[in-house]
């Protein structure tokens, strides 16, 4: 049986000051905790309606229901460790993603995922993107966050701090049409805030605009694509050239 002290514990982690305090996050699913658990995260507790590990605290699908994140809960919870030493691979021949204040936790959690798909080296995260811990990023990204570095850092600075012939590339409504552009198999893919794109902190950094074209200019249709789906169409784009 779960207690109230449990169930206490397990939605405060629902708050990122409680998981950087604890030094835990909350993960759901048969896919999402099993990708997790072969990836090496340590589990600290797992409630399941079916026994996976010698550890598991059985409970009815009516207690899962109770200390669950999710509206229809999976089978299985588990509250595991944060890693203490995620560290960034070294930029130069890889392609990775920068998320410049990225706020909504479904768009990051998927575009961990499509970065996992498209093979993506490394994610690079201002501190004001939304925390990959977080319930809702952790669930978005259907297991993908075991499988590459994800780091938090001072993006203008990381920026500075890279070769001046190393692609930046930026979207950017003032870019160039991607579909033109030539692209490199290495570089930095910079994706912006959902309302209000890339910080001209950063825009002063990139050193290839791109855009993705509207194909109904001027007409009344969608004003711009959901950050996500950008994300997708230019990793896309280029593994498409390679």
């Amino acid at each position: 049986m779960i207690s109230k002290n449990q169930i206490k514990w397990v939605h405060s982690l629902e708050l990122k000051k409680n998981r950087r305090r604890e030094g835990f996050f909350v993960a759901e699913g048969p896919k999402v905790v099993g990708d997790l658990l072969r990836a090496g995260f340590k589990a600290r507790q797992i409630f399941a309606t079916t026994m996976m590990t010698a550890d598991t605290q059985l409970v009815t699908n009516e207690e899962l229901q109770r200390i669950s994140f999710l509206q229809h809960p999976q089978e299985v919870l588990a509250v595991l460790e944060i890693p203490s030493n995620t560290a960034p691979i070294a930029p130069e021949g890889h392609l990775s993603l920068a998320l410049d204040g990225v706020q909504d936790p479904g768009n990051v959690g998927t575009i961990i995922r499509i970065a996992d798909w498209f093979g993506i080296d490394c994610i690079y995260c201002s501190p004001d993107t939304a925390d990959i811990y977080n319930p809702k990023v952790v669930q978005a990204t259907m297991g993908s966050i075991a499988h590459l570095p994800i780091v938090y850092t001072d993006l203008p600075q990381f920026l500075d701090s890279l070769p001046e012939t190393f692609p930046v590339y930026g979207t950017l409504l003032d870019g160039n049409n991607i579909y033109d552009q030539s692209l490199t198999s290495e570089g930095i893919i910079v994706m912006g805030n959902e309302g209000n794109g890339i910080s001209e902190a950063i825009r002063q950094r990139i050193t290839r605009r791109i855009l993705i074209p509207n194909f109904h200019q001027g007409s009344e249709r969608a004003e711009s694509l959901n950050v996500a789906i950008a994300t997708a169409i230019t990793c896309s784009e280029f593994r498409r050239r390679q």
